[in-house]
């Protein structure tokens, strides 16, 4: 389930947006709320969560200034923003934060509903891109660490030229110029009893 927190100063616009959708059964969880940036910082530094819905002007600290905070810690949470106002330098200023969506109000529950889907397709695309190079280079490390393990016989056996043994070397790159090495074997022996 992602995790979306909502920041808006109009207590009656806080309780709509909280109370008429049903977020679990949408796959979502409501984490929290406040009523203005300065006392939901805190609060989404705790939660961590993966959407944030906030207002754009609000006392204390506006939405903008919380949105940008945010990002500096939680890059990957997304962020909604609400305004009544259609100004735009908010919206222009939303951009280069790195706003996911900038909504106008009025806004009912099933248009709001329908941007936080879209963010949240947005996030399980970002994670499964993300877990896809996560897999590549765990398969690229372990590829790299069979070849190390294969210079490291080669180097032993000596069966290959020391052209080759150092052209391989710098492909993996380790370096294998020294005045001299130690080389341990150990040989492990089962006995019977």
């Amino acid at each position: 389930m992602l995790k979306i927190f909502l920041v808006e100063d109009e207590f009656i616009v806080r309780e709509g947006i909280k109370k008429k959708i049903d977020w679990a059964s949408k796959g979502f969880e409501f984490v929290g709320e406040a009523s203005d940036g300065e006392l939901a910082f805190p609060m989404i530094q705790k939660e961590k969560p993966d959407i944030v819905i906030t207002d754009i002007r609000m006392p204390f600290m506006d939405g903008l200034t919380l949105s940008r905070m945010v990002k500096q810690i939680l890059p990957s949470t997304e962020i909604i923003v609400l305004t009544g106002y259609e100004e735009f330098e908010y919206a222009k200023e939303a951009l280069t934060i790195g706003i996911a969506e900038y909504l106008t109000k009025p806004i009912n529950s099933e248009g709001l509903l329908a941007a936080v889907e879209k963010v949240a397709a947005k996030i399980e695309e970002k994670r499964k891109d993300e877990e896809i190079l996560k897999k590549y280079r765990e398969e690229m490390e372990e590829d790299i660490e069979g070849e190390k393990k294969q210079l490291f016989l080669d180097l032993v056996s000596g069966n290959k030229s020391a052209s080759e043994l150092y052209k391989k070397a710098y492909t993996l790159h380790t370096d294998l110029s020294a005045i001299w090495y130690n080389i341990i074997l150990v040989k492990v022996q089962a006995t019977r009893r």
